[in-house]
């Protein structure tokens, strides 16, 4: 009966986790992005510390399961999202938003700390290719970053929307690239951020 119960337990954790859970990635869900990203920017309006959202979208992937098939395009989106889970930090929430978008919510991140994540992870996608079938395949990814404030107004929708306007950005001015607000001039980095920079974890 216990043994029973301990099995039953154990699935009824697994479906919670599945919830939650892109099937082909193995990141969170837009479920769980839209969900938390709710929650930090709750937290960040209490404890008046930013937090930042990186929007992400892979390059003419349309193109890349036109030309090399949509299974070699699903071990792309799974190589991507092996390297994001090893870009970000523990506290990080990595997303996939949908198709071949991903969404990583920074809590306690400056646009700084942001921006410097958001580049070594195109720098990071950008030098690592997928080999398919004797080929090695280029990617490349276009990053939208954006911060909220304490003293931001805006819901959760209309954070997502500045940052998808930043990602629309690095997309019309050439792919590849991070776009986001101007940085303030004296940027305080905090110390879980200047592990960021230093170590990425």
């Amino acid at each position: 009966m216990q043994a029973e119960l301990v099995r039953l337990r154990s699935e009824l954790e697994s479906l919670r986790a599945l919830v939650h859970t892109d099937e082909l990635t193995g990141l969170f869900n837009y479920r769980h992005f839209a969900q938390a990203l709710d929650l930090e920017m709750e937290r960040s309006r209490r404890s008046g510390k930013s937090m930042a959202l990186l929007m992400i979208d892979l390059d003419h992937f349309k193109r890349f399961n036109d030309t090399w098939g949509h299974e070699a395009g699903n071990m792309a989106l799974r190589h991507v999202a092996r390297l994001i889970r090893n870009t970000v930090r523990r506290l990080d929430i990595p997303c996939r938003y949908g198709g071949e978008e991903f969404a990583i919510i920074l809590p306690d991140t400056s646009l700084h700390a942001a921006c410097v994540l958001a580049e070594r992870l195109r720098t990071v996608v950008t030098g690592t290719p997928v080999h398919w079938e004797g080929n090695t395949l280029a990617l490349s990814c276009s990053i939208g970053v954006d911060v909220h404030t304490a003293a931001d107004r805006d819901d959760a929708s209309g954070f997502v929307r500045r940052a998808d306007a930043w990602l629309l950005q690095a997309k019309t001015q050439g792919r590849n690239r991070v776009c986001h607000p101007v940085e303030s001039p004296a940027t305080h980095v905090e110390s879980d951020e200047r592990d960021m920079l230093l170590h990425g974890d």
